[in-house]
This record gives C-alpha cells, structure tokens and sequence, in this order.
C-alpha cells in the first residue's frame, strides 16, 4: 500500500513520488527516504531514537527522519534515510556484522515493551514475543496459552510444535548475560557493492548477543543456502550450542504460530533443526 498524501506531507515529501522496494518491509523510497509501513509504535520509535545516534565500525546506519512536527512515526509509517544495497548470502559477514552491533549497544536498557507479554487479539509482534518466549521459558508455548491463541492445526505446523517440545529437553541453563539485540539480521543487512555494509532497522529482543548471532545461522542454514561448516565457524561464542538450540526453538516456534508460514519453509527448519542436535 502506497503512503498516503498526508504522511507523506507531514515527512515534507509533498514533491515526491513513491517506488515500491523489496528489501525494506514494504518500504517506498521518496528520493532520499524511505517511508515503511509500522507493525508496532512503540518499536518502531525506539528503532528510530537508537538509531539516531549509533554508531558501529563498518557499518552504514539508516538514520530516521523526523517529521514535521517532530515526531518518528506518522499514522503507522516511519521514515529512514536511504541506503543503497540489498541482502547477499554473506552469512558469516552478517554474523561479524552481528558482534560489532551488539557491542555497541550491551549498554542500552531494556525497552518497557519487551517485558510485556503477547495480548489478544494477537498481531504480529505478539506471535514474534511468543515465539521468543518460546524458546526461553520453562514450559515451551506457555505463553501462548496465556495469551489466549489458537495452536497451529497446520501439519507442518503441529510438527514444529513436536519438535519445540523434543528440543526443549536439551536445554541446559545458559549463563550468559542478555543485553539489548537485533534478533532479525538475516534480512536487514544491506550489502552495496565496495561500500560498508548497512542496517535499515532494529528488531529489539533482550537476549545474549551469541543467541542473535544464533538466529542468524539458523536463518542461513534453513533458507539461505548457506553451507553447514557456519555452525563451527562461530563455535568459540560463548556457550554456542545452547544458543543454537534456543535460536531453532524460535524460529520453529515462530513458523507454528505465524498466520502467514507456508509448509515449504518447514523442511529447511527440520533440517537444520538435526544439525543443532548433532552440536549439543
């Protein structure tokens, strides 16, 4: 959907017509910004305030840009400085991208919202704090029963469901500190030619860095085509196999749930969900 007239003006982009562009979650480039359609206000604005001011070695930083009247977002849509570039299969550069990031940010608090569990009726950034929480909690999905959802009756579904519960008997207490992290880097790195890579935004979790690091492998080995020795590369991060384990859960977790999961991504999960057990 094409940004409206009115937050474009509210942007100060009265004079310029929208492009549609595929790697900016649905973004619409307006010259030099970006307008990208809001899950979530509250995420969104703490994105936009962080990334105002962060600065990593090597990397590009998409900067917000404040509307008229001040404020990071206008009736759902944000608006980010453009960069060029796209996602490339560099998965062990995205994984260094990774580190170098959260580095920078071990000293941010935690966000109020990140505490808050998934409510009914459940969007989309609830079926992601679910999944998360999946991963973490005592009794895998609780809060998915807390929250009021309907599981999965989806085969493929109902598998990655089984498959939590199998791989929750693995887990092992982990004692690495969590920090504030980017807990979706698969997508929102942008590679441009010889320039320094970039990031178009922050999806915030409050977990070890390694476990971010983690879904990033786990994305790569399921459907980026990546080749099975990443999952040695980066064992010397702390406490690895059990962040791993916990990066799976996620994302098979967030595959049960999600309204819009297809059944071919499940294979390359069940996959890579073999090659975890083979680490621990």
């Amino acid at each position: 959907m094409e940004p409206p007239e009115h937050v474009r003006a509210t942007f100060g982009l009265r004079e310029v017509t929208p492009v549609p562009l595929g790697d900016w979650d649905g973004g619409w480039r307006c010259g030099d910004v970006v307008l990208s359609p809001v899950a979530d206000h509250a995420r969104a604005a703490w994105s936009a305030k962080i990334r105002e001011t962060l600065k990593v070695d090597g990397l590009r930083v998409a900067r917000p840009v404040r509307a008229t009247d001040g404020r990071y977002v206008v009736s759902g849509w944000r608006a980010d400085t453009y960069l060029e570039g796209r996602p490339e299969p560099r998965h062990d550069e995205v994984v260094s991208i990774s580190l170098r990031l959260h580095q920078a940010t071990t000293r941010l608090e935690r966000p109020r919202f990140l505490v808050q569990p998934p409510v009914t009726p459940w969007v989309d950034v609830d079926v992601f704090v679910a999944a998360d929480r999946a991963a973490w909690e005592a009794v895998p999905l609780r809060s998915l029963r807390a929250g009021g959802a309907v599981p999965t009756t989806s085969p493929d579904g109902q598998r990655s469901m089984e498959l939590i519960g199998q791989l929750a008997t693995l887990r092992k207490p982990v004692r690495t500190p969590a920090q504030l992290v980017h807990g979706d880097l698969f997508g929102t790195i942008l590679f441009a030619d010889a320039d320094s890579p970039g990031l178009s935004d922050i999806t915030p979790y409050w977990r070890p860095a390694a476990w971010a690091a983690g879904v990033i492998v786990i994305d790569a080995l399921s459907w980026g085509g990546a080749d099975e020795g990443l999952l040695d590369r980066w064992s010397d991060l702390p406490e690895w196999p059990q962040m791993l384990l916990r990066a799976v859960m996620f994302r098979l977790a967030v595959h049960a749930l999600h309204p819009r999961s297809t059944p071919e991504a499940f294979p390359g999960l069940a996959r890579t969900a073999d090659m975890v057990r083979l680490t621990l």
